[in-house]
């Protein structure tokens, strides 16, 4: 036992090795171990005869995002439909990457499960990247035999979750750009082009209108304090977004706000409920028990109201209710969904169900983002004109004023 506990106290590293095989040909990879030696030994019993092992470079790259486990899924899950063995899908797909970070982590991957580790465990090591939800259905396929059917509808599901936080980002992207721009432009004219304004204002010699001197007051205070002012706000900003990240009575706060909010709140409902029946859908069609399924649903719909109903409904189910009654109680989900669901659990075709009811709400989240884009721009256009037209009417009252008196 000392020597097991011996074991796992080395810090293993990855190596890049090249050598020939029992046929003659050339063959190169990468293992992790605690040395050269070890890597030696373990090629040897794979009849590999080994010319050159290295220590790779642990060089940088970009973080690893959502829509590079995405791609991976979809890559493992087309090479296993082909026939690629498991271990040589991975050295292709790790080869295939651009990413070095990504490159690291399938190695990793691959040398776990080389070593008799199953997959699904060997993506348990990394929870940073395959959340309980993706290990779980690759457990279920591992223990089905269904994998690669498993990994396509999880490459499916990641996809379509993709693609409805990625319109929605878009949505928000114009408005969030322009205002930002608008922001600028109002900082420039305060501090720089008023104070010339109020320059030339002195000369007159008469007394200005009330906006021009409320105008000329603003840039003022932002001539004089604008590092004070950019301050406050950076540290706002910062503050108010580490908060949201990092506590969950301002998740739950914010989270209960969007879904209120006139416009953005219907958007926001309907994603929540298009990924909540994607995900039940996914799970349930891979053979995983509702209440198990029910574990990772509500985290995947991405809104804390949606978790707290959803664990409600787990604690509802887990008692013998019916899910449907449950869904119905909590008062978030739409009638069509639960009348869909109703269907599914009287026909036994409850992933069916679900799955046409996330089609459904996807849809809906694609023409809610259609119709957002084209309501923020004339509401942004309003705001600009008030704003900028504003203080140019403010600046040159003054001259207007003048021009009558001459």
């Amino acid at each position: 036992m000392a020597t097991a506990a011996a074991a796992k106290n080395i810090r293993e590293i990855v190596f890049e090795w090249e050598g020939k095989d029992k046929n003659g040909k050339l063959v190169r990879g990468e293992m992790r171990a605690g040395g050269e030696a070890m890597v030696g030994a373990s090629l040897r019993r794979q009849g590999i005869l080994v010319s050159k092992v290295k220590k790779r470079r642990m060089s940088g790259g970009k973080s690893i995002k959502q829509k590079d486990i995405a791609v991976f899924t979809r890559q493992l899950s087309t090479m296993m439909r082909a026939g690629v063995p498991l271990i040589q899908a991975f050295d292709i797909v790790a080869r295939g990457s651009t990413n070095p970070r990504m490159t690291r982590l399938l190695t990793d991957i691959r040398s776990d499960v080389e070593t008799g580790t199953s997959l699904s465990s060997a993506f348990r090591k990394h929870p940073l990247y395959f959340d309980a939800l993706y290990c779980n259905l690759v457990e279920a396929g591992e223990a089905g035999g269904i994998l690669e059917t498993l990994l396509d509808r999880l490459a499916l599901y990641q996809e379509k979750t993709m693609a409805i936080k990625n319109k929605i980002k878009s949505a928000l992207i114009y408005p969030v750009a322009v205002l930002v721009v608008a922001f600028v432009v109002l900082t420039v004219i305060m501090i720089f082009v008023i104070p010339a304004f109020e320059d030339v204002f002195k000369s007159f010699g008469a007394d200005l209108p009330a906006p021009t001197l409320f105008v000329i007051a603003m840039s003022k205070i932002f001539t004089s304090y604008w590092y004070i002012i950019f301050g406050v706000l950076g540290l706002g900003i910062y503050t108010f977004v580490q908060s949201w990240r990092r506590s969950e009575k301002m998740q739950k706060f914010m989270d209960r706000l969007m879904l209120r909010l006139p416009v953005f709140g219907d958007l926001v409902h309907k994603s929540s409920v298009a990924r909540w029946t994607r995900t039940l859908s996914t799970m349930f069609a891979a053979g995983v028990p509702l209440v198990e399924a029910l574990d990772s649903v509500g985290g995947a719909s991405g809104n804390a109201v949606f978790v707290e109903a959803t664990e409600q409904i787990q604690k509802d189910v887990s008692t013998g209710s019916a899910l449907t009654t449950s869904m119905q109680t909590t008062g978030i989900f739409p009638t069509m969904v639960v009348q869909m669901c109703a269907i599914g659990e009287e026909s036994g075709s409850l992933d069916a169900m679900l799955g046409k009811a996330a089609e459904f709400y996807e849809d809906e989240v694609d023409e809610a983002v259609k119709g957002l884009s084209s309501l923020m721009e004339p509401f942004i256009i309003v705001i600009l004109g008030v704003l900028i037209g504003g203080i140019v009417v403010s600046m040159y009252l003054p001259i207007f004023k003048l021009g009558q008196v001459v």
